[in-house]
């Protein structure tokens, strides 16, 4: 009977899941791709980002990195939802309402100094517990990510021009 309704538990868990993991996903369908950098943001679903301007505008960006540029780019605009991937479940949560990890020893989407987003603090003071980091708050991870700015994004050229060097080698 406990074994039952053990099984039961686990399908329910895994069905709301994947039922929550597909809506999630709803946003990649308008927004395949970063608008900033290109990445895809199926594959960086726990970290993407949806910002909702007072105009009505949305964009999709795959991390805190590229918010950063296009809040930057939209100064005129006010922002009036902002949306992260849950680092567990990779479904979109308020940011602002989210429990925010910065830094660890897992390396971050688009930044030396990573910053993950969990709806949960729990989940948050685990992930915490495996790979460091700080619990920090949406305004305090923003602010991460603008000092860092510099310093990713001469990172990510250095990287793209290694990697062009590679295919131009290959060829």
């Amino acid at each position: 009977m406990k074994r039952n309704l053990l099984s039961a538990a686990l399908m329910t868990f895994l069905v709301l899941t994947l039922a929550g993991f597909v809506l999630a996903q709803e946003d990649v369908k308008t927004a395949p791709s970063c608008k900033y950098c290109g990445m895809d943001r199926t594959k960086f679903a726990h970290s993407r980002m949806v910002v909702t301007y007072d105009d009505g505008a949305k964009v999709g960006v795959c991390s805190l990195h590229c918010l950063a540029i296009d809040l930057s780019m939209n100064i005129d605009k006010t922002p009036m939802v902002i949306e992260v991937g849950d680092y567990f479940n990779k479904r979109l949560i308020d940011a602002e309402k989210a429990y925010w990890v910065i830094g660890g020893n897992k390396p971050g989407v688009m930044t030396k100094q990573a910053a993950w987003a969990f709806g949960n603090r729990v989940y948050a003071e685990k992930y915490i517990r495996e790979y460091k980091g700080i619990l920090a708050t949406f305004d305090e991870a923003m602010k991460a990510a603008y000092e860092n700015m510099y310093a990713d994004t001469k990172m990510i050229r250095e990287k793209r021009k290694a990697q062009k060097m590679q295919e131009a080698d290959k060829k």
